[in-house]
């Protein structure tokens, strides 16, 4: 279980959001909002919300574009990593990573375990650092959506959260 000090400091921080999905739009995109909510309700800002089609090279340039501004650091992502043909998110995703964070897919799993059993085979769920930026790629539920963010990212993404979090570590990320 994660402890916060009553004394820490939280530090908010900017966040993009980017639904990837070929049929949500703004007004159905319950997985986006969920998300774009709890990150707000948390304190963070929203600096950044989208809905991309699932194509590869669609995907990479708003990655990219979020990836080069320095006004954002954390871009969460909902949709596109199943095993369906069009599912493209990983692919996307992947060749654009500095560094991979491996237990956040297998942590993940783990938890989805609890709700949908062996189904969670099927989520290519990935995270990693990109220039700085911290990328977390959830499938499109809503409902993993929501074990994501609160079994693992609000606590991750809270600087008060001992003994480490990612929070606190992002002034260290584009050290050489």
């Amino acid at each position: 279980m994660s402890k916060t000090p009553d004394n820490a400091p939280f530090l908010p921080l900017d966040i993009a959001i980017l639904t990837v999905s070929d049929s949500r739009t703004e007004a159905n995109d319950t997985s986006g909002h969920l998300l774009r909510d709890s990150a707000t309700a948390a304190g963070h800002q929203v600096r950044a919300k989208a809905i991309v089609p699932d194509d590869v090279y669609a995907l990479r340039a708003v990655f990219s574009n979020w990836i080069a501004d320095p006004a954002i650091g954390v871009i969460i992502s909902t949709g596109g990593t199943g095993i369906t043909g069009r599912d493209s998110t990983p692919e996307a995703v992947t060749p654009l990573l500095d560094k991979s964070i491996d237990g956040f897919g297998e942590l993940f799993r783990q938890l989805s375990y609890q709700d949908i059993g062996s189904s969670t085979i099927q989520s290519r769920a990935v995270a990693g650092l990109a220039n700085g930026t911290l990328i977390f790629c959830l499938p499109g539920s809503t409902g993993a959506c929501r074990t994501a963010w609160e079994q693992i990212l609000a606590a991750q993404l809270d600087s008060r959260t001992r003994p480490c979090n990612f929070a606190q570590l992002i002034e260290r990320f584009r050290e050489s």
